[in-house]
């Protein structure tokens, strides 16, 4: 129940009172993106964790002068492979023999199997792929920041091609996908702080099939 709490504490919070977040609470807040499940647990996408001020003020107007951008003492930025490669399946799965202490081909078929369904596919089914599995990432990052009662809020809303830009994700082979700015709430100036959590009713949203 204490995640349920949290996630009912938590709001899309739209106006952030500037107040540094501590950063062990950032670093768990992180790590539970990193701990997230992937698709064949490739973990295809990275994130970049910016308190810079003078770095937050240029991302500022790519976001659309959104003053969480500003107010916010960090943006996380998640940001997904633009395509799967061969190079990029290997360096997984030899990592992943490596730490458990298997034979370097331990994996092979599997890996395999992989590479013949991802490489042939068009580039941008890729990557929309790979930026699905940065959303589950990002959704833990969400509920890590609430069960820590620090404010976050999602954000979409941005020049993508700017901020990979601007961060220089394109050389890194990287797309942005979405940012999650942290801090805490300013009551007194939020106009949602107060409002009523609202969801579509249960009912429609859940369908139980016994």
């Amino acid at each position: 129940m204490q995640l349920l709490d949290a996630l009912n504490w938590r709001y899309a919070t739209k106006k952030m009172n500037g107040e540094t977040v501590p950063q062990e609470l950032v670093d768990q807040i992180i790590e539970a993106a990193y701990l997230a499940p992937t698709s064949s647990g490739l973990q295809p996408f990275r994130v970049f964790a910016i308190s810079n001020a003078a770095l937050k003020e240029q991302i500022k107007p790519i976001a659309f002068n959104q003053g969480q951008i500003t107010d916010a003492s960090h943006i996380l930025v998640f940001a997904a492979w633009d395509n799967y490669t061969e190079d990029r399946i290997n360096t997984i799965f030899n990592h992943t023999t490596t730490q458990r202490g298997l034979p370097a081909e331990a994996m092979n078929d599997y890996k395999n199997m992989l590479i013949a369904t991802y490489i042939p596919r068009p580039e941008n089914q890729n990557f929309e792929h790979a930026a699905r599995q940065s959303y589950i990432g990002f959704g833990m990052a969400i509920a890590a920041a609430a069960e820590l009662k620090v404010d976050a809020t999602p954000m979409e809303g941005f020049n993508g091609p700017e901020l990979d830009a601007l961060l220089g994700l394109t050389e890194k082979g990287l797309k942005s996908t979405t940012i999650l700015t942290l801090g805490y709430r300013d009551t007194p100036n939020d106009w949602l702080v107060n409002l009523k959590k609202v969801r579509t009713p249960k009912e429609e949203f859940v369908t139980i099939i016994d």
